[in-house]
């Protein structure tokens, strides 16, 4: 992966982290922010990521941990725009 990454110039990978984080992971929810457009991310009920809303993307806000509820698969059915991933 480390040399595809750089065949394609990808300028800082980042899959290593984020495996390293999430591959352990048991489940993962998300919540909408509470204080304005943004989201949370929780993983396996015990981290909560934040993220905000700058324009036309997310920004990571930081994390706290405690005793988070489950979340709703259904959260993401609304969205109704098929924006394409690739260029």
């Amino acid at each position: 992966m480390k040399r595809f990454a750089r065949l394609i110039v990808i300028k800082k990978p980042v899959f290593e982290k984020a495996h390293e984080v999430f591959g352990e992971a048991g489940r993962i929810d998300f919540f909408p922010a509470s204080n304005g457009r943004g989201l949370i991310l929780i993983m396996d009920c015990e981290t909560a990521l934040f993220f905000y809303q700058n324009g036309d993307h997310f920004i990571y806000d930081g994390y706290e941990m405690g005793t988070y509820n489950k979340g709703d698969v259904t959260i993401l059915d609304g969205i109704k725009r098929n924006i394409p991933m690739y260029p």
